[in-house]
C-alpha cells in the first residue's frame, strides 16, 4: 500500500491501520496525531472526551479567505469473521490489495473512517498546496455513541464552512443525514432443568454479509438474528422447543452476519427437525439467494445442556423476535432513492445473570418518525414484559441546496473528472447534524471516497477512488478563495 500514489495519503493510512483504535478505546490514534502535530509544529488541542483539533494557516493569498474544518473520527468499527482469531485493541489490520482495492484479512479494515483521517493529515504535512487557514477535527467514539461530537464545546472551532470526511460514495456530495436513536430490551429468565428424553442441538447462521444498519439497509440483505428466530419459531409451533442459550449479532449499527441458538426438542422430533431445516433453507434461497449468495443454516449435535431458559421467556422470546420490524419502514417523498426510515435488529446476547439482552438502532430524517419507529419497537418488547430503555439519539442534518461549499465542490469536480457529482442526503448518521446544533452557521458536505462493505469484514476500500477524493479535496480547498 505504502507504494501507492499519492505516497504521502497511503503512508498516513497504512500507519492508521496498524493502530489499535476501538470505540472509547482511542488513546493510541489519540497519541499518534499528537506526535504527528509536534514533528511538523502545528498547533492542537486535545480536549476532556479525546477530540483532537490540529490548526494550519492560510497560504499565501487566502489569509482573508474563509477559515475551513475538516473533519473525521478516529474510531473503527470492530467486527471479524468468528473462525479468525484477532484482538482489536492490541493487533494491527492485516491490510493487502486485490485489484483495486484495499482490503482486511478477516476483519473490518478501517477505512471508516481511517481514509478521512489520513486526508487531512496528507492536507497538514503538505507544502506545496494553496488554502485557507485550516482546522483539522478528530472526533472520538463516532461509531457507538457519537460522544465525541456531543462532548464538543460550541466554542472551539472558528471556521465557517465544514468538510465532513466520513461517506463512501464516489463523486457524491452529501448535503444531509439521518437522525438516530437506540433502543434496547432486556428480558429476564429462570433457569429450568433440562428435560429428560429431549435431543439438543445448535443451529448457526453465517456467511451473510451484514454491512452498515443506515448505508445498507435498503440493499434487502440477510439479518443473521430474523434468520435464525425464523426457523426456531417455526419449530416452536410443531414441539416443545426448549431454549438453552441464543447469540447474535454484535453492534448496534452494522446489520447482524452471524447468529447462534443452542436448543432441545423431543427424540422423537429429530429428524422432523433435520427436515425443516431443509425446507427452510430452500425458502431462504428463493427469498435472498441472490442477495446472499453464501449464506449457510447449519445444524449440529449437542450433549444436552444442564439446564433451559423458563419455556414462558422462551416463548415470549421468539415472537418478540419474529414481531420486532427490521429493515426499512418509509421511503423520502422529497428525495426519490432515500431511505427516510429505518430499524435495525442489531444483537441478542445471553448475560450471565440470567438476562437476554436485545439491542437496535432507529433511524429517520424525520425527527417524529425517528421516534415513531423506536416507539413500536419498545410496544412489541414490552408485550413480552421486558424492560425497554431508549439512548440520547442524535440528530439529522438538514439539507441546503443553496449552500456556497456545495456549488465550489459541484464545479470542481465537473472541471476535475467531466462530469457532474451526484448531491444527496444519506440515510446513515453523521457528526454533522450535531455540529450544525453546536454551531448553526455552519457551511457543510460530506464527502469521501468508493467503501463498500463497512462495519464488516467485507470493508474495501477503493484505490482508484481514494486518488480522485484526494485531487478533489486539494482542489476545493484551492477553489475557496
Amino acid at each position: 500500500m505504502k507504494k501507492l500514489e499519492p505516497m504521502q495519503l497511503w503512508n498516513y493510512f497504512h500507519e492508521i491501520t496498524q493502530i489499535p483504535r476501538p470505540s472509547k478505546k482511542e488513546e493510541k490514534i489519540i497519541a499518534y496525531l499528537k506526535e504527528f502535530s509536534e514533528i511538523n509544529k502545528l498547533d492542537y488541542k486535545i480536549d476532556a472526551a479525546g477530540n483532537v483539533l490540529i490548526c494550519k494557516p492560510a497560504t499565501l493569498g487566502y489569509e482573508n479567505s474563509k477559515r475551513i474544518i475538516m473533519q473525521a473520527h478516529t474510531d473503527m468499527v470492530c467486527e471479524k469473521n468468528s473462525d479468525v482469531v484477532f484482538n482489536f485493541e492490541t493487533d494491527p489490520i492485516q491490510t493487502y490489495i486485490e485489484d483495486d482495492w484495499v482490503k482486511a484479512r478477516g476483519t473490518t479494515l478501517g477505512g471508516d473512517n481511517g481514509i478521512g483521517i489520513a486526508l487531512q493529515l496528507a492536507v497538514l504535512s503538505a507544502n506545496n498546496l494553496q488554502h485557507p487557514a485550516l482546522e483539522c477535527l478528530f472526533t472520538s467514539d463516532e461509531e457507538t455513541g457519537l460522544t465525541g461530537a456531543f462532548a464538543l464545546d460550541n466554542k472551539l472551532l472558528q471556521g465557517e464552512v465544514l468538510i465532513n470526511l466520513d461517506s463512501e460514495d464516489d463523486g457524491v456530495i452529501f448535503i444531509g443525514c439521518a437522525g438516530g436513536v437506540d433502543t434496547t430490551a432486556t428480558l429476564t429468565y429462570c433457569e429450568e432443568k433440562s428435560p429428560e428424553g429431549y435431543f439438543a442441538f445448535t443451529v448457526a447462521v453465517s456467511g451473510l454479509k451484514g454491512g452498515h444498519s443506515g448505508d445498507d439497509i435498503h440493499r434487502g440483505l440477510g439479518n443473521a438474528n430474523k434468520v435464525l428466530n425464523r426457523y426456531l419459531w417455526s419449530i416452536n409451533q410443531k414441539t416443545d422447543l426448549r431454549i438453552h442459550a441464543f447469540n447474535g449479532g454484535n453492534l448496534r449499527n452494522a446489520i447482524p452476519r452471524e447468529a447462534k441458538a443452542t436448543v432441545s426438542v423431543p427424540w422423537s422430533e429429530k429428524e422432523n427437525v433435520r427436515v425443516e431445516l431443509n425446507h427452510y433453507i430452500a425458502d431462504l434461497e428463493k427469498e435472498f439467494g441472490e442477495t446472499e449468495p453464501s449464506f449457510k443454516l447449519t445444524l449440529g449435535s449437542e450433549k444436552l445442556p444442564e439446564t433451559v431458559i423458563d419455556k414462558m421467556t422462551s416463548d415470549k422470546l421468539l415472537h418478540a423476535l419474529y414481531a420486532c420490524p427490521h429493515g426499512v419502514i418509509a421511503m423520502s417523498k422529497d428525495m426519490p432513492g432515500l431511505v427516510e426510515t429505518s430499524t435495525n435488529l442489531a444483537s441478542i446476547k445471553m448475560k450471565p445473570n440470567s438476562e437476554i439482552l436485545i439491542t437496535t438502532s432507529q433511524r429517520s430524517s424525520v425527527e417524529s418518525s425517528k421516534y415513531d419507529i423506536a416507539n413500536q419497537v419498545e410496544s412489541v418488547f414490552r408485550l413480552a414484559g421486558a424492560i425497554v430503555t431508549h439512548g440520547d439519539g442524535y440528530p439529522g442534518w438538514k439539507p441546503n441546496v443553496k449552500s456556497d461549499i456545495l456549488k465550489i465542490a459541484e464545479d470542481s469536480y465537473s472541471k476535475l473528472f467531466h462530469q457532474k457529482a451526484q448531491v444527496r442526503a444519506i440515510h446513515a448518521g453523521l457528526e454533522c447534524g450535531l455540529f450544525i446544533e453546536k454551531y448553526p452557521h455552519l457551511d457543510m458536505i460530506s464527502i469521501g471516497p468508493q467503501m463498500y462493505g463497512v462495519h464488516s469484514p467485507d470493508e474495501r476500500l477503493s484505490i482508484s477512488s481514494t486518488q480522485k477524493c484526494w485531487k478533489w479535496l486539494v482542489d476545493i480547498l484551492q477553489n475557496s478563495l
